[in-house]
């Protein structure tokens, strides 16, 4: 029996306000001004002097900017994918490698000031919408990963313009009104594959007074940040103030590449993934995006999931795994999905927790 397919009509412009999405998460774990009071913007991972206790605070806000793209696929097909951001920053450039890896276009925002490029990200990325809009009229869904209320104009007219506005932000850091302009919003928390983490505490035996040892005059006197005031300044910090005022007012702007000796663009190789390893959750996020959709034990059509496992990783194909059609495949994932047919259909849907392990 031939596997059916469902047609793929809809068209998809992915926007990413990076910092907004990346310092939100870490203020999200960590507090409030957190991203300015630990100096992330010029925190190197690379740097064997780094504070452990930021280290581990950094990993543990790290951005799943696949499961946003996984989302934005479930869609229809992503003909735009873009980032905003200043990639020549440290912690900006760490995620080169991911956002690479899924095909999305770093668009580069040229720092101009000592305090980086506020709104810098807002004006261009609204821009290129409106641009993309008009320039492309089969663009059917517009999705705006940000959750800054600057956007609130930018999606209602997307929409006034008969286009689909998805918004994705994080909990805490995204304006309420924003969320009314979309016709949809999602927390991103709550997309398939996100884990929550909980706050991170503090390795036994660091010290926070290590931070300032690290911060850049730029991260005293603040940084670019979403919707958050500028950080406050501790009893720690008052002697060093005339010492930091004075670099502040030699500071000049230099530009920096990531490619640069200084800021390596090359992150170390990963080591390969098992193929079947990688086939298996790549259904799994396809099955938990099904369901998210539907309800929880809805059945679905094994077309429409191979459909989304496509759109994700468009590199898909059960048959170099070795097997003759996609229905083995799924069959021989039976510790994690479960098959059905109802007619003509070939129906699946992922197992719970409890009868995975029956």
């Amino acid at each position: 029996m031939a596997e059916t397919t469902e047609p793929i009509d809809a068209r998809v412009g992915l926007y990413i306000d990076f910092d907004n999405i990346v310092i939100s998460r870490y203020q999200q774990l960590h507090g409030r001004n957190a991203f300015q009071r630990d100096g992330i913007r010029d925190f190197d991972k690379t740097d064997p002097n780094n504070d452990p206790e930021i280290a581990a605070r950094l990993a543990a806000a790290t951005v799943d900017f696949s499961a946003i793209i996984d989302f934005a696929a479930s869609f229809g097909t992503t003909v735009v994918n873009r980032a905003y951001a200043d990639w020549s920053v440290p912690v900006n450039a760490s995620y080169q490698r991911q956002l690479m890896s899924r095909a999305v276009d770093l668009t580069q925002l040229f720092t101009t000031t000592t305090r980086g490029t506020k709104n810098g990200a807002d004006i261009r990325l609204a821009v290129d919408v409106v641009e993309d809009l008009f320039r492309l009229p089969d663009l059917t869904h517009v999705i705006i990963v940000a959750g800054d209320s600057d956007y609130i104009a930018l999606a209602q007219k997307a929409k006034r313009l008969g286009r689909f506005v998805v918004g994705i932000g994080v909990a805490g850091s995204t304006s309420t009104s924003l969320a009314a302009a979309c016709d949809e919003f999602e927390d991103y928390d709550s997309l398939p594959g996100i884990e929550k983490r909980p706050e991170v505490v503090a390795p036994a035996g660091s010290t926070s007074s290590r931070r300032g040892s690290k911060k850049t005059p730029d991260a005293a006197a603040g940084v670019v940040e979403a919707g958050s005031d500028s950080a406050g300044s501790g009893p720690a910090e008052t002697e060093a103030e005339p010492k930091k005022a004075a670099a502040r007012s030699r500071r000049v702007t230099v530009p920096m590449f990531s490619h640069t000796e200084d800021v390596p663009f090359e992150e170390p190789e990963p080591e390969p993934e098992d193929a079947q390893t990688v086939a298996t959750e790549l259904l799994v996020r396809a099955l938990q995006i099904g369901h998210a959709k539907g309800d929880a034990d809805e059945w679905l059509n094994t077309g429409s999931v191979k459909n989304q496992m496509r759109r994700m990783d468009p590199s898909f194909n059960e048959k170099p795994l070795g097997y003759r059609s996609f229905t083995d495949f799924l069959a021989s994932r039976d510790d994690v999905a479960e098959l059905a047919e109802e007619g003509q259909q070939r129906l699946i849907r992922l197992l719970s927790s409890a009868d995975a392990k029956r």
